[in-house]
């Protein structure tokens, strides 16, 4: 297994956490009455659930067609 696959897995299990730290943040109750009030989660909530989401793409795509030379 290739460098680059496995930068790729370890980043799609860190993206993974991070969208499942940025979901469980989201019943938080600051994040309830940020929600509330303003209409949207706090910025930390939103970058935690973005970010994530970035590492699960990025890190797939890696993962799955590794570094190419």
């Amino acid at each position: 297994m290739s460098i680059g696959r496995i930068i790729g897995l370890m980043l799609l299990v860190a993206g993974i956490a991070l969208v499942l730290i940025g979901q469980s943040e989201t019943s938080s109750p600051a994040d309830q009455l940020s929600k509330t009030f303003l209409g949207r989660y706090t910025h930390e909530t939103v970058w935690y659930l973005v970010c994530g989401a970035a590492a699960i793409v990025g890190g797939g795509a890696l993962a799955l067609f590794g570094a190419r030379r």
